[in-house]
């Protein structure tokens, strides 16, 4: 008995420490919603990633009317969607190494009330 409760504590232990250390997972996947066009957001996306210094200075690779590729340091892809949602545009930024960098460029772009994917609205006149 004693060494199956030791086992689980030591599993539970073990699952901590690797959702804690590896918090990458959550990051390499990004959303929000957006007003502004997928021509516009695939516009700025051109230009926030080739604005930046050294080892985070992404270079266009593929692009077309609602995505847009890019190549950073070492090879790494970075890859900027877009789609309809409901009369505003729904951002998806996926990476592996240049994460900081997605949420970022997803920060710069206006938004409505919807804000970014997984987070909740608070209704006008409501508290948080």
């Amino acid at each position: 008995m004693l060494q199956a409760a030791l086992f689980f504590i030591q599993r539970f232990f073990n699952n901590q420490m690797a959702s804690s250390v590896n918090s990458q997972q959550g990051r390499t996947l990004q959303e929000v919603v957006t007003t502004a066009s997928p021509v516009e957001v695939i516009a700025a996306a051109k230009a926030f990633f080739s604005r930046r210094n050294g080892i985070y200075a992404a270079f266009l690779e593929k692009e077309g009317s609602s995505y847009a590729t890019f190549r950073g340091q070492g090879g790494e892809e970075i890859a900027i969607g877009t789609a309809p949602a409901g009369g505003e545009t729904r951002v998806t930024g996926s990476t592996y190494l240049f994460d900081q960098q997605v949420a970022r460029f997803l920060a710069t772009l206006p938004t409505s009330d919807s804000m970014a994917v997984g987070t909740e609205a608070v209704p006008a006149g409501a508290t948080a």
